[in-house]
């Protein structure tokens, strides 16, 4: 199968790169605005895949997008150059729509004529009210954005640090905006069946403080990373490859993913069955009143930039 990244910046190459390492693809296109980049990471890429599963790697114009299952799109603005990195600023990575939205509109029509029956999989911040962007451009459904599926991971990661135990013994979700209005459902956090909050409590952790530390640093972990190396991108890098697997091996696998979700108006994560053709059914979780109240303020807020970038 084949995938195309559309931008080879700091987090495209990460995507070709993690990409190749868990063979995600067997031929992977490499776009970018100066194709002499994406010549030179294709080929320095090229002479390590011996030592991964199978991959062509190149590069190439919109037309050899052409036969694409899976298209990643990572160009645009990033946090830093965009002057997203203000943990006191409440739009986060919603700073950059408005120039992010005229990159999109020059290059999705493009891959859309190359590529129309490949899934869209929106990398660049802030990716949900791009992926909305995107769906009307691109005139199809099969649109997701990366959502909080690298938040959810960054959530585990800290509960499974102030637990002891592996990461993937946790069970816990971030829905919502991939930005400041993430929301975080602790009521459903899970280890060995426990709720987390409980297992918290028996240990004689403070809950309080405990929630909103762990709240703060998943929250700018992104601002964080980028203090001290200019992009956080090996994170996202890895779940855009692992998502790319999940669609090009038809896994129908449960993650939280930025889809298209009428009722709320917006595109935004909640736990989703991904396969082939994107996003086959929507599993909204239990929530608490607050949990339910907060999704609702994080589909208002990316309505709003929506807006205000229109207008």
């Amino acid at each position: 199968m084949k995938i195309g990244i559309v931008g080879v910046g700091a987090v495209g190459t990460v995507c070709a790169l993690a990409s190749i390492m868990r063979g995600a693809a067997r031929e992977i296109v490499l776009l970018n605005r100066t194709r002499k980049r994406a010549a030179a990471v294709a080929t320095d890429m090229r002479y390590g895949t011996p030592l991964s599963p199978v991959t062509e790697i190149h590069d190439g114009d919109y037309q050899d997008l052409a036969g694409a299952a899976l298209i990643m799109i990572t160009a645009g603005v990033n946090e830093k150059s965009g002057g997203a990195t203000d943990r006191n600023d409440p739009a986060g990575r919603l700073k950059l729509l408005s120039e992010n939205v005229k990159v999109y509109a020059e290059i999705v029509p493009r891959i859309v004529r190359a590529a129309p029956d490949a899934v869209l999989l929106v990398v660049t911040d802030p990716p949900d009210p791009l992926a909305d962007h995107a769906r009307r451009l691109a005139g199809h459904a099969r649109v997701l954005s990366t959502g909080t599926y690298l938040d959810s991971l960054r959530f585990r990661v800290h509960l499974a640090g102030e637990l002891g135990v592996s990461p993937a013994s946790v069970e816990a979700l971030v829905v919502g905006e991939h930005g400041t209005s993430q929301v975080f459902l602790w009521s459903s956090a899970r280890v060995a069946g426990v709720p987390v909050l409980e297992e918290i409590e028996r240990r004689g952790q403070r809950r309080h403080e405990l929630v909103k530390r762990i709240e703060a640093d998943v929250r700018y972990a992104n601002i964080t990373i980028i203090e001290g190396n200019n992009a956080s991108q090996y994170g996202i890098g890895m779940v855009s490859a692992r998502i790319a697997e999940i669609i090009l091996r038809d896994e129908r696998a449960v993650i939280p993913i930025g889809s298209c979700h009428a009722a709320y108006g917006a595109t935004f994560s909640l736990p989703s069955i991904v396969g082939r053709d994107g996003i086959i059914a929507v599993i909204e979780p239990d929530m608490s009143d607050d949990e339910r109240q907060a999704l609702r303020r994080s589909a208002e807020t990316i309505r709003t930039a929506e807006v205000l970038q229109a207008s």
